[in-house]
């Protein structure tokens, strides 16, 4: 069916074939499996999953509201009460040391019935613990005092901030490790809330503080999943209450993550992600929080993914199985021609294909064909000229002669010499023949720095036994400094610089040091001469920067034919942009060369 298809189609390239096969098998099914993944995922799991979490923090913070007001409904109580505040106003003036036994009387009465009104008001709802504590000293709870002395929350540091509190402000104490002694074992931490009751001239006259244990606000948490975190933190982010109470009063660790003004409500931890969640507790600044794995948060919408996935996954197989019989069809040639090509590849150049496609492999088979018939021709070609070659090599080798010859030669004259005791000329012939085998050596691209200040030392040598007046050459390298490694005849140009222009082939002084610092090379060279003015410097720093460009042109004075620009050029192609070189000179002070390779590290 498909080949009738195929005859009634116009012939099309092999380029038009493969892209539209492509369109049809992958971009097509790519295309609806990419807008069902973004329509059922991704978005829609994370707001699900979101609102989910919103509405536990919710059903929590309604129970966490209905027990602080409460605790606000049993201070207000003891706030808007006329008859207690008769009371307190009275006994926050009274002396207990001077009181009658008729007033004592009557002062015991008065506390029996604050102590009841209060212990009534504290019967509904949560048991919390109230202390009514006056200026004085005096107080009324709940409690017994053998439990616990009102009167040392006169000193907790909290107690200051009272002072600033007026009418129905309150000052909410997270947190506290438990003062109560019969609560201490089973309940370690407390939470508070304080107000102050004054007069109508708005003096303090005495303090309410209402407490009730963290294992209350705890309780709406006991029913989340083992991996599920919720807490209640304050403005600042610290814990106040967590199923762990090793957590209680560490500060949340995620604050940074939270804070950050791209947050999207994912946490990453530990190569893992959290959904984050808040609700606001009344208006006291605090907030309960949730953190869960995604994960978990989204495991029943993740099971409708899956599903999607199945599906996806089918019609991959479906487009991939009509893709591979489409390709198939199309590369049968493509087939045909490999084999053609691997029988060339053994040794049979006679072998040709026989593809009669109209499209690009039917052209690329003809190609192959004439590329075969050139091939066999060049063969017979390259052979001839081979041939001739050969013969060429062979004249130029009789007429060669070898360098080492020369060095032997050299070295004989040097032994002739020392043995009449002309050491002096010895020795110049030992430095020129290391100069000519270095040079003559095109194996040797890059040396130690070890070799290269032997090269320099010999050259100086040379160059002193020319010159009537010797020059003084001192090196200075450290152990290290002498392994690395650089190209060749990078120190002799500037020494020679140094001997001809600087020193002006008088006598004076060349330095030549090198060390490593944090990993970077350096290598200076100083000498003492006559310098170079402030224009001839900047010229030449102009030369021996990488927006000048490399230039080929050589200096032509001196042993070696190669300027100071050319070592520039040589350095920064074997080191790239970690090299640097800097030339520092004064009129009469000398000149002084830095070269650097930065490594870093």
């Amino acid at each position: 069916m498909w080949s009738q298809i195929q005859k009634k189609l116009p012939p099309h390239s092999f380029r038009y074939k493969v892209i539209l096969t492509s369109i049809i098998c992958i971009v097509i099914p790519a295309i609806i499996t990419l807008f069902i993944n973004n329509y059922l995922t991704k978005d829609a799991m994370k707001e699900q999953a979101l609102s989910n979490a919103n509405r536990e923090l919710k059903l929590a913070g309604e129970y966490l509201n209905k027990i602080f007001e409460d605790m606000l409904y049993a201070a207000n109580f003891v706030q808007l009460d006329s008859e207690i505040n008769t009371i307190l106003k009275k006994n926050a003036k009274i002396d207990d040391h001077t009181i009658e036994q008729e007033e004592a009387y009557e002062s015991f009465v008065e506390y029996s019935k604050v102590s009841k009104t209060i212990e009534n008001v504290t019967l509904l709802g949560e048991k919390s613990y109230v202390t009514i504590l006056l200026k004085n000293g005096k107080h009324y709870t709940n409690y017994p005092v053998s439990d616990y002395n009102p009167e040392n929350l006169f000193n907790k540091p909290w107690f200051k901030e009272l002072d600033g509190v007026f009418g129905y402000e309150a000052v909410w104490i997270g947190s506290q490790p438990t003062v109560f002694k019969s609560e201490q074992k089973s309940n370690p931490y407390q939470i508070s809330v304080a107000r102050t009751l004054r007069d109508s001239n708005l003096k303090i006259y005495g303090y309410v503080i209402v407490t009730i244990m963290e294992n209350k606000v705890k309780q709406a948490f006991e029913s989340l999943p083992g991996k599920e975190e919720m807490m209640l933190v304050d403005s600042s982010f610290k814990i106040l209450s967590h199923r762990d109470n090793g957590k209680i009063g560490d500060k949340f660790p995620y604050i940074k993550e939270i804070q950050d003004p791209n947050f999207t409500n994912i946490i990453t931890a530990q190569k893992e992600n959290f959904l984050y969640a808040d609700h606001q507790i009344m208006n006291m600044g605090w907030k309960l929080v949730s953190v869960n794995p995604y994960k978990q948060a989204i495991f029943k919408i993740n099971s409708i993914f899956q599903k999607v996935f199945l599906v996806q996954l089918i019609s991959f197989i479906i487009f991939f199985l009509l893709l591979a019989y489409i390709l198939q069809t199309i590369t049968k040639p493509l087939v045909h021609l490999s084999n053609v090509a691997e029988t060339v590849q053994s040794g049979n150049l006679k072998v040709r294909s026989n593809v009669q496609n109209k499209d690009e492999i039917g052209k690329l088979s003809n190609s192959f064909n004439l590329m075969l018939d050139r091939v066999n021709e060049m063969i017979s070609e390259i052979t001839e000229t081979q041939i001739r070659k050969r013969k060429a090599e062979l004249s130029m080798l009789q007429a060669q002669i070898n360098p080492h010859f020369l060095f032997n030669v050299l070295n004989s004259i040097r032994m002739k010499v020392m043995k009449k005791g002309d050491y002096e000329s010895a020795e110049m012939i030992s430095s020129l023949s290391k100069l000519l085998r270095m040079t003559i050596d095109q194996d040797k691209g890059m040396i130690t720095f070890r070799d290269e200040v032997g090269i320099v030392t010999d050259y100086v040598r040379l160059m002193n036994m020319r010159q009537r007046e010797a020059v003084q050459f001192e090196v200075n390298v450290s152990d290290t400094a002498y392994l690395e490694t650089i190209p060749r005849f990078i120190l002799q140009p500037i020494i020679e610089n140094s001997i001809i222009h600087g020193l002006n082939q008088s006598a004076g002084k060349i330095t030549v040091e090198a060390f490593l610092k944090r990993n970077d090379f350096f290598i200076i060279i100083e000498d003492n001469g006559e310098g170079m003015s402030e224009q001839s410097l900047l010229n030449l720093r102009k030369r021996l920067t990488r927006d000048a460009g490399f230039s080929n042109v050589q200096n032509k004075m001196g042993f070696s034919s190669i300027g100071i620009t050319n070592v520039y050029e040589r350095m920064c192609m074997t080191f790239g942009n970690a090299f640097n070189m800097e030339v520092y000179s004064e009129v009469g002070k000398g000149t002084k060369v830095v070269l650097s390779v930065l490594r870093g590290g």
